[in-house]
């Protein structure tokens, strides 16, 4: 069964309108049946995920199933290891395909039967001509096309020449299957489009049983068919393939009633990447450190980043499904995933730019259980006992020796509270050889354990803290930006700091997500208990992205 949203539409789309009309019409005798068809050649993105919480979602909604079948038709940048990352990353999502995955290479034979099929009723022939050749002769828009010179074979020759394609005869490239339709049409797509080329490439399924493949136009549709597919769910880069789609499917005798297709506006996020030549290309060039690099746009990467599943899926239900393309903010994916966050992660003190504090008044050796809470606006969750002694970290943006105005923050002088600790007042610093303060000399007041003092008094700055004795050794990623609004790679958009972290996260589970207080929500990476990667910060960039907008 797909996985049902988390929260349903606030209103019916276009797409859900025409299944609403198909099931009223009885169109497809009251089934619904979707695909997710990704090609095995890369990772799967949050572009895809649109797709695949549209594709699931339909079928959820209306009581139908989803196939997961893959596009196998292009040898050359197919591998298992997408094929088994797709797989896992669908079901990570939250969906569960319809029976085992399927593939376009189950239906090579059928395919290649129903292109012998068009050869016979003269709809389908042999070109002997290069691919450049035939593409210069297609033309272009307001151009006339040009009719291949063997357009006019006989339908034994044609099937003699197909036959041996197959066989092997021919080398890669020396022969191609063409529909004949219309050289002259509007329509580019029908200009006597390729459906079979020659390439001697070893199969990631059916190994070297094939030296023809079927292009993606022939394929897909014809896929669809084999399948029963109801609705052909697609981005609007195949509207005008549409026409092309119908045709092919018109000419043969289909198992179930012909499938739709659709049109709808893929996801285009600001600050993302989501081509998967592009996103290849960082990886082969070591920009990242791989597909699953938390940077990355890949449901790898914000995975490993902390990005929750449903995080990601209310987000899609919120965008909803267009017919035009526009550009969402990414910060409302974030807002999303920091609203998720903040509901279900557990609150820890880390400080991860450590500047040392020493008490000089506090007791020589002695050490402090404090009561702290698990989760603020979750009594539930219950408390922790932290350590608090006379030396601890705080963060370096925490002090200042010359505190700009309204600056409220750990200064000579002045008296801040430490969370669930002690008020302490900064008396005196220690510098390097360039003047840079390396330790803050400070008081604390014996009677403010807990943040309550006898005198009722208050400070307008608490900050977190760990204990230096008892604190745990950890790298943080701290990111900006993969790439900048103009698409360029951005250099700073990681930044490595060594941290300090309270003794309580020493064994949090991998891919585990804890809000960093006063920090931002930090996950512990999959395959290194003392790496945590910065999720999403505790500032709500969405609801100021609104406010410019008003």
């Amino acid at each position: 069964m797909a996985h049902e949203s988390d929260s349903a539409p606030e209103s019916v789309d276009f797409v859900r309108e025409k299944v609403l009309a198909d099931l009223a019409a009885g169109t497809f005798g009251g089934r619904v049946l979707t695909r997710f068809p990704p090609e095995p050649n890369g990772y799967l993105h949050i572009g895809h995920a649109k797709s695949i919480c549209l594709n699931f979602g339909i079928a959820s909604e209306f009581g139908g199933a989803c196939n997961l079948r893959f596009d196998d038709t292009n040898p050359e940048t197919e591998d298992h290891e997408y094929i088994d990352a797709i797989i896992a990353d669908v079901r990570w999502l939250g969906f569960e395909p319809a029976g085992e995955p399927k593939y376009a290479s189950d239906y090579f034979e059928q395919l290649y039967q129903w292109a012998e099929h068009l050869i016979e009723r003269g709809l389908a022939y042999v070109d002997d001509q290069d691919a450049d050749t035939i593409s210069a002769q297609r033309g272009g828009f307001g151009q006339p096309g040009v009719e291949s010179p063997h357009r006019d074979r006989s339908v034994e020759e044609n099937l003699d020449l197909f036959r041996q394609m197959r066989d092997g005869a021919f080398a890669d490239g020396a022969r191609v299957l063409r529909a004949k339709i219309d050289m002259q049409a509007e329509n580019m797509q029908l200009r006597d489009p390729v459906l079979y080329r020659i390439r001697r490439v070893p199969h990631v399924r059916t190994g070297e049983g094939w030296v023809i493949y079927p292009t993606y136009d022939w394929a897909h549709g014809q896929s669809d068919a084999i399948e029963g597919i109801t609705q052909s769910i697609c981005t609007l880069e195949f509207a005008d393939h549409r026409p092309l789609y119908d045709w092919c499917l018109s000419h043969l005798d289909l198992p179930y009633e012909k499938p739709e297709q659709t049109e709808f506006a893929r996801l285009n996020l600001t600050h993302t990447v989501t081509s998967k030549r592009k996103l290849k290309a960082l990886v082969d060039d070591g920009n990242v450190d791989g597909w699953d690099d938390p940077r990355m746009p890949t449901l790898r990467g914000m995975r490993r980043r902390g990005y929750p599943a449903s995080a990601i899926r209310a987000f899609m239900d919120q965008i909803g499904v267009a017919k035009n393309n526009s550009i969402v903010d990414i910060e409302l994916l974030e807002s999303f995933v920091r609203d998720e966050l903040n509901d279900t992660s557990l609150r820890r003190m880390a400080v991860v730019k450590p500047l040392k504090v020493v008490i000089t008044n506090w007791p020589d050796g002695q050490v402090v259980m404090v009561e702290a809470p698990n989760h603020q606006q979750k009594p539930e969750t219950g408390t922790r006992q932290v350590p608090f002694s006379g030396e601890l970290w705080i963060e370096q943006d925490d002090f200042e020796l010359v505190p700009p105005p309204k600056y409220y923050r750990l200064s000579p002088g002045n008296e801040v509270r430490l969370r669930a600790g002690f008020y302490i007042t900064a008396n005196d610093v220690v510098t390097d050889d360039d003047g840079t303060v390396v330790e803050v000399r400070c008081t604390y007041d014996p009677e403010s354990e807990g943040g309550q003092t006898p005198d009722g008094r208050k400070v307008k700055a608490t900050m977190h803290w760990v204990s230096a004795r008892h604190a745990v050794d950890a790298t943080v990623h701290l990111y900006d930006r993969l790439v900048d609004s103009e698409g360029e790679l951005n250099p700073a958009s990681r930044t490595v700091c060594q941290a300090k972290l309270e003794p309580a996260l020493a064994d949090v589970a991998p891919g585990q997500v804890i809000q960093f207080e006063r920090l931002g929500y930090f996950a512990v990476d999959p395959d290194d208990r003392r790496l945590f990667h910065r999720t999403v910060g505790l500032r709500d960039e969405w609801a100021n992205i609104k406010k410019r907008q008003k």
